[in-house]
Parts: structure tokens; sequence; C-alpha cells
């Protein structure tokens, strides 16, 4: 059997781009035919540079965007799993955004989508044509680096932050590992539940509830097979077993014990951090990773 790895490189992004981007991540992969992978849902969005050969998104199943094959594209936060294809071999660049970098760098949510960059409209559909071009000629994966952290600089200082309302929901459901009781977060604003969610909707492109929902099923998935699962279903706020298993079932398309042995990638597996984190630590290094077929 021919052997299937993956050179994944590393990158700290500019203290600049704090809370807006968790990590930057080269991959070089090669594999013999065709390579299939799903992909559960989760909170961190990746924009990916192609100068490879394009990946094709089969499946989504709660989103929009499946049935073609993309090189550069961003993948907002999904409120279920994906289905991805392709053959022979992926040399990307990917800036995994948390979903308030995702509003400031591109004006606009992009929850439940599957966007070809050049589709974008916005500066940086024009940006990153031209920087893909760019990437494909960069001898190091250092220069890739610079090229796209530079123009993540840029977007960043022209774009728009999200309401401090908008700002303070995110944090404390992600703060709270999605356990957050949405309806006390809105009442502490001061607006009605129909404003905050509206606000929300429109800034993130998920609803308070369902990204709390994501968050907490990202918290407990990277916990499995290190506890009984009726534990891991107290420990992040499930009413029980069974509540768990079905948001397991909705968020990742199978059971819990079969998300656990598959292992499945997700954007904290390549940036090699714990979901419980916005921005990463220690990706100034490289591995090479064995990869599921």
């Amino acid at each position: 059997m021919a052997e299937h790895l993956i050179e994944i490189v590393r990158h700290q992004p500019h203290s600049a781009l704090a809370g807006l981007v968790a990590g930057i991540v080269g991959s070089h992969e090669r594999a013999d035919g065709l390579v299939r992978r799903r992909q559960p849902a989760g909170t961190l969005i990746p924009l990916v540079l192609s100068f490879g050969e394009p990946l094709r998104i089969e499946e989504l199943s709660d989103g929009q965007g499946a049935g073609r094959a993309y090189r550069s594209f961003v993948a907002g936060t999904m409120p279920g799993y994906a289905s991805t294809m392709f053959v022979g071999g992926q040399d990307t660049v990917a800036a995994y955004l948390t979903p308030r970098g995702a509003y400031q760098l591109l004006g606009a949510p992009v929850a439940g989508r599957v966007i070809a960059l050049e589709d974008l409209d916005h500066p940086a559909a024009k940006l990153f044509g031209v920087l893909r071009e760019q990437l494909h000629s960069a001898p190091t994966w250092a220069e890739r680096f610079t090229l796209v952290e530079q123009a993540l600089l840029r977007l960043a200082a022209a774009g728009r932050e999200p309401d401090d309302v908008v700002s303070w929901m995110w944090t404390a459901i992600h703060g709270s590992g999605g356990r957050a009781r949405v309806a006390d977060l809105v009442r502490r604003t001061g607006f009605s539940h129909r404003h905050v969610t509206s606000r929300f909707r429109d800034q993130l492109g998920l609803t308070p509830k369902l990204m709390a929902g994501v968050v907490r099923f990202e918290r407990a998935s990277a916990e499995f097979g290190t506890a009984p699962l009726a534990e891991l279903a107290a420990r992040h706020g499930y009413a029980d077993q069974s509540h768990l298993t079905r948001e397991v079932m909705r968020f990742a398309g199978e059971s819990p014990a079969a998300l656990s042995r598959a292992r499945r990638p997700t954007a904290h597996t390549a940036l090699g951090t714990d979901p419980s984190c916005d921005a990463s630590h220690d990706l100034a290094h490289k591995e090479n990773l064995p990869i599921e077929k």
C-alpha cells in the first residue's frame, strides 16, 4: 500500500490579527488516487488559498456550495458536516478565521456557505486572486506566510468590527463552551431578543443559540475517548447522554463512537490547538502526519 502523508507547516499570526485569525497553516499533500474526507461542524472558518489541484465539496449536510470543485475558497461556520474529495494532491495556505475575524476581514458573514474567493463581493476577491499566483511561485513557506499575512493585515485595517453587543455575546458564548443561556445573555444587553438575535446573525452568520450548539459540540467531541459519554454530557451541559448523541449526529452525521474512532480532521487538528482557545500558540513548527484514507 502506498504511503499517504501530509506536510503541515504552522505559522503564528501577527499580533494585530489576534482574535481575528487563530492560525495560518501551509500543507503539501500527495496520495495515489482519490481521497475522500468528512469534516464535522466547527467554529473556525478556513480561508483556503490553493496553488495546486482543486478540492471538490461533495456534500454539505446543512449549508450551500456543494457539488462543485474549488481552488481557493472560504468555508463559513457550518452547522453540519462537509464531505470533500480530491485526486492526487493538495497545496494550500489556509488562514483559520474566527467568526469575528470573518466579518471584519471579508465584510459579511459567510456561515453555512462555501464561497469561491473570486465570487466574493469584496476587495478581498481581487487581493487573493493576485496572491494565488504569488504563492505558486514563492520558494518557501516563510515567504508564502508573509504574503498571506500582509494581505490579512490590509483587510483587517480596512474592515469594520462587529457591534459591541455582538462581540460581547460571542465572547460569552465561546468562553462558556456554549453552555451560557442565550436568554440570560440577551437580558443583560438590555435589548430585545429579536434585536440581538438579528444583529448577531447578520454579523456572525448564525443565531446565538445555533452558534452555542456548535461551540458545545466542538468542545465535547474533542474529549471523546477521555471519559464515558454520560460524564462528558454532564460536563458540557447536555441534558443527558442521549441529548449529546443527537447533537453529535446533527453536527457530525455519525454516532459519538464512530466519530471518536474516525478521528476526523478539524480546523483545530490542523492548527494543533485546543478548541477552547480562539488563538493558537506554538505554531511555528512542521509535522508530517499520516492521513485517514
